[in-house]
């Protein structure tokens, strides 16, 4: 099993020539879904799910069961679901994403354990009752601390773990975390680029 890592929390599955891409969101680059067989989805916000790219793809779409994607046809699954997409076993496990904040609401979200060896949570810290042998591990967002991730890590126990959800490291995060503090801060939050001076 060949495992590529794209920007944010995509990943490419590719065995056989069989290839399956997770979580295809908006910051990642559409070469991941070169000559996909199918596609799976953790949950609805677009840093997870590119719809306009996804629409026009035509190969299945898996998602979760209540997830809100408007204008995405997905193949709808529910935690504890076993099916195959693109030749690979997979099974949905989880169900919610992480809390956010002050109580924002929160959405589906499943995880998905691949041929029992690969595991891609999502936006949760779900820990699957079987073991795997590789886990994606989200290593930075809004809903989430290093210790929980160290904690999650340790939980499951892999052989092997790599990260993912980084999105908000780089450039493309600077954006959606400035847009929270000035949000939700009361303290006249404003970004300052490099160079930029008060």
């Amino acid at each position: 099993m060949r495992i590529t890592k794209y920007t944010h929390a995509c990943v490419r599955v590719e065995h056989e020539g069989r290839v399956l891409v997770i979580d295809p969101g908006e910051w990642s680059e559409p070469a991941a879904l070169d000559g996909a067989d199918a596609v799976l989805v953790t949950h609805e916000h677009s840093d997870h799910v590119d719809v306009l790219r996804l629409a026009g793809l035509g190969v299945p779409v898996h998602a979760p069961a209540g997830a809100d994607i408007p204008r995405l046809e997905s193949v709808r699954v529910a935690a504890g679901t076993e099916f195959t997409a693109a030749g690979f076993r997979v099974r949905a496990v989880g169900g919610r994403h992480a809390l956010i904040h002050a109580g924002r609401p929160d959405c589906v979200n499943l995880g998905y354990v691949i041929d029992d060896a690969l595991y891609h949570p999502g936006d949760a810290l779900h820990v699957p009752a079987q073991p795997v042998d590789t886990l994606m591990v989200p290593l930075q967002a809004s809903w989430l601390k290093t210790t929980e991730v160290i904690d999650f890590v340790n939980a499951v126990a892999p052989r092997r773990a790599f990260g993912v959800h980084d999105g908000q490291c780089n450039e493309f995060g600077l954006d959606s975390v400035n847009g929270w503090l000035a949000e939700q801060t009361d303290h006249g939050y404003r970004y300052l680029r490099p160079g930029e001076s008060l």
